[in-house]
Parts: C-alpha cells; structure tokens; sequence
C-alpha cells in the first residue's frame, strides 16, 4: 500500500467516484452519475478515498450520509439532502475498491480511517449494508450482523451491519 494517498475527494473525481460504483455494483444496485453528484452536493465532505500515486487515479473510497436515524433506509442511497452535518449516525452507502486493488488491505484501512474520523466528530455508529457473503469481512472490521435488513435496494436482501464508535456496545 506505499502508493496509496488516503484523502478527501475532490469536486473533479465525481465521475471517477460514478464509474468505480458502476464496476463494483450490479446495475441495479450501483448508484448513478446523477445520485453521486447528489452526494457531492450535500455531503462531499463524508467522503474519504484512496488514490493511487502512481496513476492519479482513484483505486476506491468510502462515503456516507451522516442522520439522526438509527436504521439503514433506501432513501439515504439517492437523497443526499438527507446529509445532516450533526448527524449522530453514519449510514455508509459506499465501500468501493476497484478489483485490480482488492486483497490489499484497502477497503479496511478505508474503514478504519473512516472510523476514527467520524468518532473525532463525535458519531456514535455507523451503519451499512451488506450481502451475506460480506458479512465477515465487515464482522473483522468491527462490525455486529443486526440481521436481514428493510433495505430492499437494487431487489436484493441485504443485512443491516452497525459499528459502535462510542467503545460502548
């Protein structure tokens, strides 16, 4: 990982953000050019990337919606508006690493450093959906299964994963 930058995006990498959700997600659950130019109109600072030095490019990234909410709702995939900067709560709708950067240690280091910013900010959770397949991948990173989700996004099942930043759980 010695070319990887973790930072914040920029306005320039909305795209970019749009075609790596494109690659990692069915084109029933990826979300669209326009959903991620949503994002970065109201929550552009709940984004953390990675960035490979050697090309510029984005290998990945992490966002999210921050709310007063406790459960993980469709709604906060396509409505950035939704972005309460005081938000108690994180809903994460985006952990993307292109697959020539998989098996890294990417992804947890996104997750880790995803974590730690949003406990400075005083978050109490975070909270995610997952495939079952990916279960304990994020069980490793700290996160307890809450079971099958509401969530119905792209007509698929998903569970509902939450992560306690208080240290409290």
């Amino acid at each position: 990982m010695n070319n990887i930058l973790f930072r914040d995006i920029r306005q320039t990498e909305t795209e970019q953000s749009a075609e790596i959700e494109s690659i990692c997600f069915s084109k029933e659950e990826a979300c669209t050019l326009e959903m991620m130019q949503d994002r970065m109109q109201y929550a552009k600072d709940m984004f953390l990337v990675a960035e490979d030095t050697t090309t510029g490019k984005l290998a990945g990234y992490i966002t999210g919606i921050a709310t007063e909410e406790e459960n993980f709702c469709d709604k906060f995939f396509f409505q950035g508006s939704l972005h309460n900067p005081t938000g108690k709560n994180v809903m994460l709708v985006g952990l993307e690493v292109l697959p020539e950067y998989r098996m890294k240690g990417i992804a947890k280091e996104l997750m880790k450093r995803y974590a730690q910013r949003q406990k400075e900010q005083g978050r109490e959770k975070m909270i995610l959906t997952c495939k079952s397949h990916f279960v304990k991948m994020y069980e490793k990173m700290g996160f307890t299964d809450k079971g099958i989700s509401a969530s119905a996004w792209g007509n698929t099942h998903w569970h509902e994963m939450v992560y306690d930043l208080t240290g409290e759980e």
